[in-house]
């Protein structure tokens, strides 16, 4: 199996690089960041591209998505510390096909990896679980993020400022939190704020 790997830290790519040839894979490419991974795989077409979410320029998930639009057939696999729901959101709508940790030992990484080139159509991105907010909770959530008032919110919207309150307690218990700030922060990390 023909692999580019993506990380913008050396010393951690290189590892990967020959922890993944021990286990029988064809590194063709190596990249520090995402705009030479992109072009590595347009160059060379192998079966999968391995990256890094956060890497400088253009991160894995955008290179996800342009290989998507432009290489289907590569098979997009994000490798990362960081499992925020956001982020899981955003590789599965680039079309990441898989999402596997930098802590993983080689065996089981190289397993995973044969997995899902060999099955691209089963997601195996970890489930979300981001709350339903109707309509009006969903103009509300920007607004209290840009830190107005209850008061504020209600002359914005059209409503008074106990309908507010109605929605903020229905935001707190859907968002598992206590407070505006906490269902900023937690509406943020689930993707429902950018």
């Amino acid at each position: 199996m023909k692999l580019v790997i993506a990380d913008d830290h050396p010393l951690f790519r290189m590892g990967l690089k020959y922890a993944l040839m021990h286990q029988g894979f064809d590194v063709v490419a190596e990249a520090a960041d995402g705009l030479s991974a992109l072009n590595a795989c347009r160059t060379l077409q192998p079966d999968a591209a391995l990256l890094d979410i956060k890497m400088p320029g253009m991160t894995g998930i955008e290179v996800c998505e342009r290989l998507r639009m432009t290489h289907p057939q590569v098979v997009s696999v994000l490798i990362t510390t960081f499992a925020e729901p956001a982020i899981v959101q955003a590789a599965r709508a680039a079309g990441a096909r898989g999402y596997v940790s930098k802590e993983t030992d080689p065996e089981s990484l190289a397993r995973q990896l044969r997995d899902i080139v060999a099955h691209p159509e089963i997601d195996r991105l970890p489930q979300v679980d981001v709350p339903r907010l109707t309509p009006r909770e969903s103009e509300v959530l920007p607004l209290l993020a840009q830190g107005y008032s209850n008061k504020e919110i209600a002359k914005n919207l059209g409503v008074s400022p106990d309908t507010v309150k109605d929605h903020l307690a229905r935001l707190y218990a859907k968002l598992d939190a206590g407070d505006r700030t906490q269902a900023v922060s937690r509406a943020r990390s689930i993707g429902l704020l950018h």
